[in-house]
């Protein structure tokens, strides 16, 4: 089994930034690439941000479109998600994932990311 384990979570001001980190515990060459979730207190998990490898093609939820960037290395399956202009609606709890075919089959513990106003 692939294990995830992310890191880079903490507190930072509305306008800051913050950059996460996700990294598979073995390698897969099963993988098409890697996403980034989230869950805010009280709300459903949703899509943040996602890299397929192979053309290496990125998309983002329309909330964080131009503040974020996913980046990753197919290689290791890590992948990064760089946050700036954080705002206190960035609040949550962030998942990183390995996606094999069209599912993520593989989930993180999650790290905390505060922004505060």
């Amino acid at each position: 089994q692939v294990q995830l384990v992310e890191s880079g979570g903490g507190l930072v001001q509305a306008g800051g930034s913050l950059r996460l980190s996700c990294a598979a515990s073995r390698r897969t060459f099963r993988s098409v690439g890697m996403g980034w979730f989230r869950r805010a207190p009280g709300k459903d998990r949703e899509f943040v941000a996602a890299i397929t490898w192979i053309p290496g093609n990125t998309d983002y939820a329309n909330s964080v479109k131009g503040r974020f960037t996913i980046s990753g290395d197919s290689a290791k399956n890590t992948v990064y998600l760089q946050i700036d202009s954080a705002k206190p609606e960035d609040t949550a709890v962030y998942y990183c994932a390995l996606r094999e075919e069209y599912q993520y089959r593989y989930w993180g513990q999650g790290t905390q990311v505060t922004v505060s106003s």
